[in-house]
């Protein structure tokens, strides 16, 4: 454990907290955590978790400026629901990152775990975009991605990276039940016609 790990936890937990209650507060912490995080994973040689941390920081501000054009009359962020085709298409494209990832860094590099790290990359890239987009699942993405993530910080004794990815969970389940409760809230006093459940998925999709 490193001083540089402990900033990191603390900057990363503020960040998630804040993003749970939908503020917009959460951008500056978190990218600073993906920052720390970058160098951390260099250290370790976790490759892909250090470029994913590059790519967090580019949702990142994507996902800025979609939460603040997707604010409601009251000055809140709004919650949206994922679409069948964006939901299979995450899926799909998903799959393909992570097996090219994970050949090439099998094959190029001295990765320590590159099967393993490139799928937890594709699931964190999913979960990112959606939770840009605002998207409601994008905290069940995040919840079985964290579950992983606790086993491989500890394979690699980042303990306190492993004990933030089990707060993570935490807050993932707290997000979710935040989020849905407002989405609840959003529908009772109009339900927008571009918001399509996933849970209502047919082959004729939406578009964002």
């Amino acid at each position: 454990m490193s001083p540089l790990e402990v900033v990191a936890f603390i900057v990363s937990v503020l960040g998630v907290w804040l993003t749970t209650g939908r503020s917009l507060w959460n951008y500056p912490f978190s990218l600073l955590s993906v920052a720390l995080y970058g160098l951390i994973f260099f250290q370790v040689r976790l490759y892909a978790d250090m470029a994913l941390q590059g790519i967090f920081a580019l949702t990142l501000l994507y996902g800025l400026s979609q939460w603040l054009r997707g604010r409601g009359p009251t000055g809140e962020v709004e919650v949206t629901r994922t679409y069948a085709v964006e939901f299979w298409v995450s899926l799909l494209l998903g799959a393909a990152t992570a097996l090219g990832l994970g050949y090439g860094l099998e094959t190029h590099t001295d990765a320590a775990l590159p099967w393993a790290d490139s799928v937890l990359l594709a699931g964190s890239l999913i979960g990112s975009v959606w939770a840009a987009r605002r998207r409601l699942e994008s905290w069940w993405v995040w919840i079985i991605v964290d579950v992983l993530y606790v086993g491989l910080y500890s394979l690699k004794h980042l303990y306190l990276t492993a004990a933030l990815y089990a707060a993570f969970v935490v807050l993932a389940v707290l997000g979710l039940k935040r989020w849905r409760a407002a989405f609840e809230r959003q529908r009772d006093v109009t339900r927008p016609a571009n918001h399509i459940p996933v849970d209502t998925l047919t082959t004729n999709g939406g578009r964002s």
